[in-house]
């Protein structure tokens, strides 16, 4: 429930944000192009998730017969979470990591890498497949949508206000407004909007945490494996082509670095913290 209230919490400030930014900028019909523009371009991009995901990242639809193991696990989970059965792929990589994606709970997919079933037990590759199991159960695909969509809107207005600024276009603003605030913001806007995109992740992936350890009543597995995907993806990043820093979020463990330097610009929880909360709970 805490990550719940704090997820909406951040939603709002979101939305305020873009509520605050586009009365300075006072252009009602730029403020509506921006909106169709973001949300027609996070439409496209939830709707079709699964398979910009899978495509880049060359997932395959696992063989049953092959990974009858992983299939019994999956069903498994879903079952105990009243979830559909979703569907399940495979990522030929020696980095251990795994994700979630697809549209609603009908759709979902859930891809774990080569890596990840080769240094892992099966208890804990358990707690992992109930970590993304969780992210569907709890509709994270669509709530990141959302965040994302906002944020997209913020940074696309304060461009807007960028250029109006630099060639004159609040020079004669209707409300008095100051130029230097008005540049300041849209400096610093789309800069606070992906601090609190990245404070949803990492928030979600807490939630998605408790929720699997709950699911299959086992959090100590699921904490030995956050431990052992951090080692692993801190010795093989996957190289950081095209649009794949965007997916990032979608991973249990950010596919790029083991460690983030800046906890306001991580889409992750450290892995102490996680495991930490982990180990805690009180089933």
């Amino acid at each position: 429930m805490k990550n719940q209230l704090k997820t909406a919490a951040l939603l709002g400030l979101l939305a305020g944000l873009f509520l605050l930014i586009g009365g300075l900028i006072g252009g009602r019909q730029g403020l509506i192009i921006a909106l169709v523009f973001a949300v027609g371009f996070n439409f496209v991009s939830y709707w079709w998730s699964a398979k910009i995901s899978l495509a880049i990242y060359k997932a395959k639809e696992a063989d049953r017969n092959q990974y009858g193991d992983l299939y019994s696990m999956v069903e498994e989970i879903a079952h105990s979470a009243k979830l559909p059965i979703p569907k399940i792929y495979i990522v030929k990589s020696p980095q251990a990591n795994a994700f979630a994606t697809g549209r609603n709970h009908k759709n979902a997919v859930v891809a774990v890498t080569t890596g990840i079933m080769k240094i892992l037990n099966r208890n804990e590759l358990k707690g992992v497949l109930a970590h993304e199991v969780a992210h569907i159960k709890n509709r994270d695909i669509l709530i990141s949508s959302i965040a994302a969509t906002i944020a997209a809107v913020i940074s696309y207005l304060a461009m807007m206000a960028r250029w109006a600024a630099i060639f004159g276009g609040f020079g004669r603003s209707r409300d008095g407004g100051n130029i230097i605030e008005l540049i300041v913001l849209a400096i610093i806007a789309p800069i606070m909007a992906m601090i609190i995109q990245f404070a949803i992740s990492r928030s979600r992936e807490f939630l998605a945490d408790s929720t699997g350890a709950k699911m299959i009543n086992d959090p100590f597995s699921l904490a030995s494996a956050l431990e052992k995907i951090h080692n692993n993806v801190h010795h093989h990043p996957l190289k950081k082509m095209g649009t794949t820093e965007a997916t990032a979020h979608l991973f249990i463990a950010n596919p790029f670095k083991g460690k983030s330097f800046l906890k306001l610009f991580s889409t992750h929880p450290s892995v102490e913290s996680r495991t930490k909360k982990l180990r805690s709970m009180k089933l």
